[in-house]
C-alpha cells in the first residue's frame, strides 16, 4: 500500500479562496495531544478508523469501554460489533523505537488472554470497568440501534473470542519509517485468526486554529502463515524429552504430565530471561514472545516470515546457539542463498565461531555454545549471556543484508 503524505487544502464554501494546513508535530511541542486524549477520540469517534478498507466484517464496531483490564494489561479501547466480533485497540504516540517495537506485543498479548475467555468472562470485565450491571455490552449495542438476540450474540461472542477472531488496530499520531516491518512478528502468532491493521492519525492546523485529523491505513495483514523452522544439517534442535503421551506412544500418567509440565516450565523461564535481557541495535527488530519448545525464531522481513533467525536451547546437548533459517523454495532462502558473495564479509563480522557455508543446497551461517551443565546456574547464565551477545551479533549481520537482497529480488522481478 503506497503512504499518502500530501497536506489536506480547505476550499471555501465559494471556491474562490485555498488554505493550506499545516502537519503538527509528534507529541509535547507538536499537537500536544496523549495517548488518553487518542483513546477518548478513538472512543467518542470510531467513524474516524478505517475498518472497511482493513477488514470490512468488522464495519461498523460499537464502542464499548476503555482500558479494558486483562491479565495481560488493560486494552486501550474494545468495541464489539453487532455480529459479536471484537476489535482491540492500542493507541501510542511514535516516540521511540522501542515503544514501536513493542506495541505489537502488547496488543497480541491481550487477544491471547481473550481467547481465554468466553462472553461471560467478557461481559463481567466490561461491567466491572463501566460499574454498571447487566449485559453492559448488549445494552451498548441496542443503544447504538442494533437488534441484537442475547443468545445468539454471545455464542457468536465466545466462538470468536476461542478462536482469536479479532481486527487489531495499532493507531498512533506518526508512524515513522521502519514500523510497517512490525509485521513479521506476527508469524509466532499464527494460532490466532485476526486482522491486524497500523491506522496513522496524522493531526494539522488549521487557519483557524482548529485541527483536522486524517486517518489512513498504513499496513494490514489478514493472512497470517504458519512457520516451519528448519534448521541447517550440521546443526539440530532437540528438545529436553520426548512429551510421549502427546503423540499417543505411551499412556498419559500423573507423573508424565508433571514432568511435561516441569520441562515447559523450564523452557519458558529460559526464554524469558534470554528475551528480558536481550539488547537488540536494531530498532526495528521485533521480539518474539517467550516459547514452551526448544527454540525462538526472529524474523528477518521476508515476505511470509519466509526468512529467519532460529535461537535454540539443547538441553540434551548442553548447548544454545544460532542458525539463518527460511521457507524451502522461498523468496527468503533466495535472499540469504544472495549473499554468497558477501561470505567473506559475514564471517569477519560474526567471527570465527560462526559456520558460513554456501557451498550446498541451502546456505549455512550457525554457531552453537557449549557448556558443562545448562541445568546448573553457572551453565544458564553462561548460555544466556552468550546467547544474548551472540543473537544481537546476528541480527546486526543478517538482517539489513536480508532485507538489501529481498529489494534486489523485488526490483529484478519487476524488470522481467
Amino acid at each position: 500500500m503506497s503512504r499518502q503524505h500530501a497536506a489536506p487544502l480547505i476550499i471555501s464554501a465559494d471556491g474562490h479562496s485555498i488554505s493550506t494546513v499545516r502537519r503538527l508535530g509528534l507529541g509535547a511541542g507538536g499537537h500536544d495531544l496523549d495517548e488518553a486524549s487518542i483513546q477518548e477520540i478513538v472512543h467518542r469517534h470510531p467513524a474516524c478508523l478505517p475498518i472497511a478498507e482493513i477488514d470490512p466484517l468488522f464495519v461498523d464496531p460499537v464502542p464499548i469501554c476503555r482500558e479494558l483490564v486483562t491479565p495481560a494489561g488493560a486494552i486501550d479501547n474494545l468495541l464489539l460489533t453487532a455480529s459479536g466480533l471484537p476489535v482491540l485497540v492500542e493507541c501510542k504516540l511514535w516516540r521511540n523505537p522501542e515503544g514501536r517495537r513493542e506495541v505489537v506485543g502488547q496488543i497480541l498479548d491481550y487477544s491471547k488472554e481473550l481467547t481465554r475467555w468466553s462472553a461471560s468472562d467478557l461481559q463481567r470485565e466490561v461491567s466491572r470497568r463501566l460499574k454498571r450491571s447487566g449485559n453492559v455490552m448488549l445494552e451498548l449495542l441496542r443503544e447504538a440501534g442494533h437488534e441484537v438476540d442475547e443468545i445468539s450474540f454471545n455464542d457468536a461472542l465466545t466462538h470468536n473470542l476461542r478462536r482469536g477472531r479479532f481486527l487489531l488496530l495499532i493507531v498512533g499520531d506518526g508512524i515513522r519509517e521502519g514500523v510497517e516491518a512490525i509485521s513479521e512478528y506476527l508469524q509466532v502468532h499464527a494460532g490466532l485468526h485476526f486482522t491486524l491493521g497500523l491506522v496513522e492519525l496524522p493531526i494539522y492546523a488549521a487557519p483557524d486554529g482548529s485541527r483536522i485529523i486524517a486517518p489512513r491505513v498504513l499496513a494490514r495483514t489478514q493472512t497470517i502463515v504458519r512457520t516451519v523452522v528448519a534448521v541447517p544439517e550440521r546443526m539440530s534442535v532437540a528438545e529436553d524429552e520426548e512429551d510421549d503421551a502427546d503423540s499417543g506412544a505411551l499412556p498419559e500418567t500423573p507423573e508424565r504430565r508433571a514432568g511435561r509440565e516441569r520441562r515447559n516450565a523450564l523452557r519458558k523461564a529460559f526464554w524469558s530471561d534470554f528475551l528480558e535481557g536481550l539488547r537488540l541495535d536494531d530498532p526495528d527488530q521485533m521480539k518474539p514472545p517467550p516459547s514452551l519448545g526448544g527454540h525462538v525464531v526472529l524474523k528477518l522481513g521476508a515476505p511470509g516470515g519466509s526468512s529467519w533467525i532460529t535461537v535454540f536451547r539443547d538441553a540434551r546437548g548442553n548447548s544454545v546457539g544460532l542458525a539463518l533459517s527460511g521457507n524451502a523454495g522461498s523468496v527468503g532462502e533466495r535472499a540469504a542463498q544472495a549473499l554468497a558473495d558477501q561470505a567473506s564479509e559475514i564471517r569477519a563480522e560474526l567471527g570465527p565461531g560462526a559456520t558460513i557455508d554456501f557451498s550446498g543446497e541451502k546456505p549455512v551461517v550457525s554457531e552453537r555454545f557449549e557448556v558443562p551443565d545448562i541445568e546448573s546456574d553457572d551453565g544458564r547464565a553462561k548460555a544466556l549471556a552468550w546467547l544474548q551477545d551472540r543473537t544481537n551479533a546476528f541480527v546486526n549481520t543478517l538482517r539489513p543484508r536480508i532485507r538489501s537482497a529481498l529489494r534486489e529480488l523485488a526490483e529484478t522481478s519487476s524488470q522481467i
